[in-house]
C-alpha cells in the first residue's frame, strides 16, 4: 500500500526533478525519504491546499508561519540542507505538475478552497516610493511595536548589523553594537559641536552615541511614528534636548544642509531602485564641501536575487538591494567620492544569530506579545536572512564617501588608518 508520505515524495520529486534532499513526515505519521537528514513535517492537508493555490516560496512560507508545515530540530540546518541540494533552484511547477498535484491531493482529501493568510501580510496601496506608501512600508516593519524591538535588540536598541572586534567570552551583541557605532564616529572624524544628518534614525542608537560621547548636534530622521517617540524619549531621559533634534518626515523632505556629516545606516535598501539616484544626489546636496558620508547598506550578490516573495510580503514591502559596485556608481555618480569600503557580511552573521538566540531563548514572551504567527515570521526571517549572508546571496558594507570643495579637495588623509582605527573604544 502506498503510503501519504510516499504519495507526497512522488509528488515533491517529480516538481524539484530529482531524489528529495529531506525526509517528510505526513499528518497520518507516514515517513518517506533519506534517513540521516532534516525531517520535514507536513501537519495538515492545509499545507498541500496551500501549495495549490500558491506554489513556490510564498505557500511554502505561510504554510510554515501557520503552523501546518515545519522542519524538526534547527530550522536552520534544514533550510541550509535545502538551500545547498542540486534541487535547490526549481522551476515553479508547470501545468502537469500541478494536475497532478491536484490528483494527488483529491486522493488524500486535500482539495478545497484557498485557505486564508496568515495575519501580518503588508497591505500597501498606490504607486511604490510616493511618501504615502514608503510612510506604509516603513510602518509594517518598524511600528511592530517598540515593546517588540525592546524584547530583540541590546539595549542601545541598534537594529542593524554589529561590528564584531573581539572573540573573549565577555564580548557580547551590546559590546559589538557599541563599536559599530564608534566606528561610524571615528569613520566620520566626529567632533564636538559638528553638525550630524542621521537618515533613517531607527530608535535612535546612533543619534544618541554620537551626541552622548561626540558631543555632536543631530538632526535625526524617521518615518516610522513608534521610533520617533522612543527616540524622543531617550534623549530626554539622558538630557541631550540640546544636541538632538527628532523629526518625523521623508528624507525628500530634509531641509537645509551645510552639515559635516551624514549617516544613513541600513535605510537605503527602502529608497527604490529608480529612486536612489535621486537619494545620493541629496546626500550630496546635504553636506558642506569636504563633508563626510557613511552608509551602511545591504547589498545582493551579483548573480543572487535578495529579497524574495516571503519577504517583500511580510517583512520588507518595496525594499531593493543591488550589488555593491551599483551603489558606488550611484553615489559617484552624484559628486561624491568614495573613500573607502568595508565589507561587514560576515559580522551580520554572528548579528542575526544573536537576535535568534534572543527570539529562542525569549519565545513566550514574543508569543504572549505578538501572536504565534508573527513570532514565526520573525523566526523564519532571521533564520533565512542569516543563511542568505553566511551563503553570499546577501551582503552588507560600510561606504565612507566625500564631498570634495570647488577646486576637487576631499580633506581626508592619505592613509585612512590613521583616520579612524588606531585607538581602543571608549567604554561606555
Amino acid at each position: 500500500m502506498i503510503t501519504t508520505a510516499q504519495r507526497l515524495a512522488t509528488l515533491l520529486e517529480d516538481v524539484i526533478g530529482g531524489p528529495m534532499p529531506v525526509r517528510l513526515r505526513a499528518w497520518d505519521g507516514t515517513e518517506s525519504g533519506p534517513h540521516g537528514v532534516p525531517v520535514v513535517v507536513i501537519r495538515s492537508r492545509r499545507t498541500l491546499r496551500r501549495l495549490l493555490w500558491q506554489p513556490g516560496e510564498l505557500g511554502l512560507a505561510e504554510a510554515y508561519i501557520a503552523g501546518d508545515l515545519d522542519i524538526e530540530g534547527d530550522l536552520g540546518d534544514g533550510l541550509r540542507t535545502l538551500w545547498q541540494s542540486p534541487q535547490a533552484a526549481v522551476p515553479r511547477p508547470g501545468a502537469a505538475q500541478l494536475a497532478a498535484a491536484a490528483l494527488t491531493a483529491a486522493r488524500l482529501g486535500a482539495l478545497g478552497p484557498r485557505p486564508p493568510a496568515p495575519a501580518g501580510r503588508a497591505r500597501l496601496r498606490g504607486a511604490r516610493h510616493t511618501t504615502g506608501r514608503d510612510r506604509a512600508a516603513i510602518s509594517h516593519h518598524y511600528d511592530l511595536s517598540n515593546e517588540f524591538y525592546e524584547l530583540l535588540l541590546d539595549a542601545s536598541m541598534a537594529y542593524s548589523c554589529a561590528y564584531w572586534a573581539r572573540e573573549d567570552s565577555e564580548y557580547g551583541l551590546a559590546e559589538a553594537q557599541r563599536d559599530k557605532l564608534e566606528l561610524i564616529c571615528r569613520k566620520l572624524r566626529l567632533r564636538p559641536g559638528a553638525r550630524l544628518l542621521d537618515i533613517g534614525c531607527g530608535w535612535g542608537a546612533l543619534a544618541v552615541y554620537a551626541a552622548e560621547h561626540h558631543k555632536v548636534q543631530v538632526t535625526a530622521v524617521t518615518l516610522a511614528r513608534e521610533q520617533r517617540d522612543a527616540v524622543l524619549a531617550r534623549v530626554r531621559e539622558r538630557g541631550l534636548d540640546d544636541l538632538v533634534d527628532v523629526q518625523l518626515r521623508h528624507y525628500r523632505d530634509i531641509e537645509g544642509g551645510q552639515y559635516e556629516a551624514v549617516t544613513s545606516i541600513e535605510m537605503g535598501e527602502h529608497v527604490g531602485d529608480d529612486e536612489y539616484a535621486g537619494f545620493a544626489a541629496l546626500l550630496h546636496r546635504v553636506l558642506r564641501p569636504q563633508g563626510r558620508l557613511l552608509v551602511q547598506q545591504m547589498s545582493r550578490g551579483v548573480r543572487a536575487p535578495g529579497g524574495g516573495a516571503f519577504i517583500e510580503t511580510y517583512i520588507a514591502p518595496d525594499m531593493h538591494m543591488r550589488p555593491l559596485g551599483q551603489t558606488v556608481e550611484l553615489l559617484e555618480g552624484a559628486g561624491l567620492e568614495v573613500c573607502s569600503v568595508e565589507s561587514m557580511r560576515e559580522h551580520y552573521v554572528r548579528t542575526i544569530a544573536a537576535w535568534h538566540h534572543t527570539l529562542e531563548e525569549r519565545w513566550n514572551d514574543f508569543v504572549d506579545l505578538v501572536g504565534e504567527p508573527t513570532a514565526r515570521v520573525w523566526r523564519l526571517y532571521l533564520v533565512g536572512g542569516g543563511l542568505a549572508f553566511e551563503a553570499r546571496r546577501m551582503g552588507v558594507d560600510q561606504l565612507l564617501a566625500v564631498r570634495p570643495d570647488a577646486r576637487g579637495g576631499t580633506g581626508m588623509p592619505r592613509t585612512l588608518a590613521h583616520w579612524y582605527g588606531t585607538e581602543a573604544s571608549p567604554q561606555v
